[in-house]
């Protein structure tokens, strides 16, 4: 007899077009990062890049994903070379993914 799997927690989170853009930035130069230290990119990366490029309204990320793309951005939003027009996108997408989380 076998059992279902545990259904995994999904958040939906909805993105502006800016706040998009901003977490696909930060996502790639996660990617980057990998690619020039000839490491493998972390398949989540490419996972919620997909998420979020996805022809959607609101984008859903698994309890994981949401957790990773949030310590991304904190990660982007401390860097001092971030652009200032970025740091508000990147915050507001970061209070948005606590708001779910704690919902």
């Amino acid at each position: 007899m076998s059992s279902s799997p545990p259904e995994t927690e999904t958040y939906e989170v909805t993105l502006s077009r800016d706040e998009q853009w901003v977490a696909h930035h930060a996502l790639s130069n996660r990617l980057d990062a990998a690619l020039d230290a000839d490491e493998t990119p972390p398949e989540w990366t490419l996972e919620v890049l997909e998420t979020i490029e996805a022809d959607s309204d609101t984008e859903r990320l698994t309890d994981s994903q949401a957790d990773r793309l949030y310590e991304t951005l904190a990660t982007y939003v401390d860097r001092e070379e971030t652009p200032a027009r970025d740091i508000s996108d990147a915050t507001s997408v970061l209070a948005r993914l606590e708001d779910v989380r704690n919902a």
